[in-house]
């Protein structure tokens, strides 16, 4: 691997990845605004942090040369394995699940930074391979990459997060020139397993994929949060009633309004125009992210950009589709606007990626 001296840096991605994360802050101070007499307004305050722990580690990595990074994909991708077996094995339970190590006053979530890790190894795996990328022995090899990760995630369990390596390992793939009939096969092969997946499911996953057909279902139970989202995000009409002024969330209607529905927040406090501006700044990083990858000058870069743009894109649609009730919920957070440190540094990291690939085609 050669490492070249990198160029300039795409500003306008640098841009967008700002604006959504100072966008995130704001947010949260809105949804965390009438617990304040709790106390839990001090997420506005960690949130801010972790923004910024965020943005340096996004200079840092945007600073490197990716290639050097790659050097060490497969150790980050082992460590980050181990920490997830020593969740399931030592770690505690927090809301029914084992998904946080906590070091003192921070937790991190281990199966979040695997999001970037797989996307590394995947990207030296499939590189070194080149040559050899059609071959259905190494389009196996490289599902048995990812396998391991995908089932101590959902072992947790923690469903949502295990998706998301599905669409980020087939657009990887695809885009490296695996054979259509082998990432057909995969996927036919997901669908067939689909009654056996049901009979494994927590129970609370099931009722989250019936309330998604009929919320009625279950108005006070599990269909009251995707009841309430669309209530609130309905109430919001075009402009929005203000900042601070959502009665849904002022009024603790809506449940989890910081995390995974913070966009019911943003959807009823800033209306349709808000909502489409914070999506409109999704779209440029994603556009800029296709970009990059497009221009990329090796197989190395193509693949990191692609797997960042997919990873970003695909939680951005199922956590907006399943504030609308498009989707059912599955616990994804919105990309760098949720409350979640390991989620805002993985995002921010993400965007360093694309922007060190930037950097490279810039030179």
């Amino acid at each position: 691997m050669r490492k070249d001296k990198i160029g300039r840096i795409d500003r306008v991605l640098l841009f967008a990845a700002g604006a959504v994360a100072f966008l995130g802050v704001i947010f949260i101070y809105s949804a965390t605004y009438s617990l304040q007499e709790t106390g839990l307004n001090i997420l506005v305050i960690k949130q801010a942090v972790w923004v910024l722990v965020g943005m340096f580690v996004l200079v840092v990595i945007a600073n490197t040369d990716y290639l050097r990074i790659l050097d060490f994909a497969l150790i980050a991708y082992g460590l980050n394995l181990a920490a997830l077996i020593f969740l399931l094995i030592f770690g505690g339970e927090r809301y029914g699940a084992r998904r946080w190590i906590t070091l003192g006053p921070i937790s991190l979530q281990p199966s979040e930074f695997v999001k970037i890790t797989v996307i590394l190894a995947l990207a030296y795996f499939l590189g070194e391979r080149r040559e050899k990328i059609e071959s259905g022995e190494t389009f196996i090899k490289a599902l048995a990459l990812v396998a391991p990760s995908a089932l101590l995630i959902f072992m947790q369990p923690d469903l949502g997060t295990a998706l998301v390596l599905v669409p980020i390992s087939l657009a990887i793939l695809f885009v490296c020139g695996s054979r259509i009939k082998n990432l057909v096969m995969t996927m036919s092969l997901g669908l067939l397993s689909l009654p056996v997946l049901w009979h494994i499911l927590k129970d609370y996953q099931k009722n989250r994929l019936m309330v998604f057909i009929n919320p009625d279902l279950d108005p006070l139970g599990a269909g009251y949060t995707i009841i309430q989202s669309k209530i609130a995000i309905g109430s919001g009409g075009f402009f929005g009633k203000g900042w601070l002024n959502g009665t849904q969330n002022y009024l603790r209607f809506l449940p989890e309004r910081h995390t995974d529905f913070i966009f019911s927040v943003i959807g009823e406090e800033c209306g349709y125009i808000g909502a489409v501006l914070l999506i409109g700044l999704y779209t440029l990083i994603i556009v800029r992210g296709i970009k990059i990858a497009n221009d990329a000058s090796d197989v190395y870069g193509k693949i990191m950009a692609v797997g960042v743009v997919t990873l970003i894109a695909f939680q951005v649609i199922v956590n907006i589709s399943m504030t609308i009730g498009l989707m059912p919920v599955v616990g994804l957070p919105l990309p760098a606007i949720s409350y979640g440190g390991s989620n805002t540094i993985v995002t921010l990291a993400g965007i360093g990626l694309l922007l060190s690939v930037s950097r490279r085609v810039n030179r």
